[in-house]
């Protein structure tokens, strides 16, 4: 009986057919890109609020105040008591009653003189010029609370290291697209209930379930995408991700158009509904049915694939090898219980989380230009754009794992010597760092493809999953590594960085060769690469 690729090479490996499929899948890549970046317009601290005095909305009501009128009364002898406060985080130490005057309501505030007046600390009634433009606005995420929105973006992160390991099961056991398919359907009603969420437990609960419903997307549709295409085409993969940046690009025109936060929050959030479409378009992947002693399903999909393609099937294709490996519920310990799958594993868990904590490090670091925000994030997402065209010129020629490690060594140091760079050389620094951020871009994308090669088809979900949640952790830490440091010596994450990025382009080294083989079906395949 034929092996599956060669019943793939017959029908077509990268035909109308695979095409298609792909690019529905790539817009994937766009949705999640919203998730993974969308806190940044979800959450913008306002540029103009204050904290009320307690009586001032009735007074205010009363004397018929603007909130300019409002503001004035309230922060301008903040101001005369404390030359450095804005009256964000603090607020005179009265009370405003019905009887106060509307011309000069400090005036029965005792014989105090306006420099005097005693000050307390604000913990609510805080006044937005723009109350619901973004989440904290909403939910009063300033001053003591401002860390709530740090939170949340770590909530999400959260989610995605648990979808990591459930869906990534999930999808070994019960199938890529049933998996794919729910997924989208999760994280388009989670997004929708985020949107008009009461308060901010229901908002951190739902963040939380969408980025578990978000991780299984992404995964799950880039492993689809690479087991229906031929050993030569896997680099698909890459191109998905141009699509995942392309969606950071678009990401900041959205946030322009569309003034309040829950509108953002929907228009990135329903296209995950469109997906559905995709259970009459897409199939489940044949790789995966085999694994499942489904070989019939499998042949009458690769039939489909051919007919669309243009191709005919011979008639000795009326069955495909069905993998002889025992078929069982994928485990931690399947990844680490052979030498070859051992170190890969290990290696793999090391690139994905050193990526993440190096790439979110440098973009929080670097800020592009600063000044307008939506400007700046897009220029932020056209840098991405050549790592992803430098791989596609390269990895096909050279291999994967050159460019793996030296993309890794060029960040490491690119960040050592941005770190010692003078101040007085703006544009250098610059430059440099952004070397420094293209290379750990080529680095973040490469490893996706390189471990979807080295898992074999029962494994493959699980062990992408499982691997990526390393990413989910780096992107957690990240923050934290990057202010705590920073907070020594402006320049030691960069050190920190610099030791991370040039470790890890030693150890992919040690990785077997992928370019141009079959992706493994066993365990045992894997354990024969070199």
């Amino acid at each position: 009986m034929p092996s599956f690729d060669e019943v793939l090479k017959e029908a077509g490996e990268f035909g109308r057919f695979q095409k298609r499929v792909f690019f529905l899948l790539c817009q994937t890549g766009i949705t999640f890109s919203f998730l993974f970046a969308g806190v940044v317009f979800l959450g913008q601290v306002p540029d103009n609020y204050w904290c009320r005095i307690p009586g001032a909305a009735e007074l205010s009501k009363r004397c018929g105040w603007s909130l300019e009128e409002e503001r004035n009364f309230t922060v301008v002898p903040l101001g005369l008591r404390n030359g450095s406060s804005g009256g964000e985080c603090q607020r005179l130490d009265v009370v405003w009653d019905t009887s106060a005057s509307c011309t000069s309501p400090l005036a029965r505030s005792g014989n105090r003189s306006m420099g005097n007046l005693p000050l307390t600390a604000c913990h609510d009634n805080w006044v937005y010029k723009q109350p619901h433009s973004s989440i904290v606005s909403e939910y009063n995420l300033v001053c003591g609370n401002a860390w709530m929105l740090d939170l949340s973006q770590a909530i999400l992160n959260l989610g995605f290291l648990a979808g990591a390991f459930i869906l990534g099961y999930a999808a070994d056991r019960y199938g890529r697209i049933l998996i794919y398919l729910l997924s989208c359907l999760g994280v388009g009603i989670c997004g929708i209930i985020v949107a008009f969420a009461p308060n901010f437990t229901v908002f951190l609960i739902f963040r939380f379930l969408q980025g578990v419903f978000g991780k299984g997307t992404w995964m799950t549709c880039y492993v689809i995408v690479t087991e229906i295409v031929g050993s030569d085409q896997r680099i698909v993969g890459i191109v998905i991700q141009m699509f995942f940046t392309l969606g950071i690009m678009i990401l900041p025109g959205i946030a322009y158009l569309v003034p309040t936060w829950q509108g953002i929050q929907l228009a990135i959030s329903l296209p995950n509904f469109l997906f559905l479409l995709y259970y009459w378009v897409v199939p489940e992947s044949p790789r995966w049915l085999l694994t499942r002693k489904k070989g019939e399903k499998a042949l009458k999909i690769m039939h489909n694939i051919a007919k669309h393609n243009g191709k005919y099937l011979s008639p000795h294709y009326s069955e495909i090898t069905v993998s002889n490996e025992e078929v069982s519920n994928p485990s931690f310990l399947d990844l680490v219980r052979t030498p070859q799958m051992r170190r890969n594993t290990l290696i793999l868990m090391y690139a994905w989380f050193t990526s993440a904590l190096i790439y979110q490090g440098l973009v929080m670091r670097l800020g592009i230009a600063g000044g307008n925000l939506y400007l700046d994030f897009f220029i932020s997402g056209a840098v991405e754009l050549p790592a992803a065209l430098l791989i596609l010129v390269t990895i096909d020629r050279i291999g994967r794992r050159l460019p793996f490690g030296i993309s890794n060594i060029v960040a490491g140091i690119a960040c050592l010597i941005t770190a010692f760079l003078p101040e007085d050389i703006p544009w250098l620094k610059m430059t440099v760092a952004t070397l420094g951020r293209l290379g750990i871009t080529m680095a973040f994308e490469i490893v996706y493809l390189v471990n979807t090669e080295l898992y074999p088809t029962t494994l493959r979900n699980f062990g992408v999953s499982l691997c990526s949640s390393l990413c989910d952790l780096g992107g957690i830490i990240a923050p934290f590594l990057l202010f705590r440091l920073a907070a020594i010596w402006l320049e030691l994450p960069l050190i920190i960085f610099s030791i991370l990025a040039i470790v890890c382009g030693v150890l992919v080294l040690l990785l077997p060769e992928t370019k141009g083989i079959c992706l493994p079906e066993t365990v045992e395949d894997v354990e024969q690469l070199s």
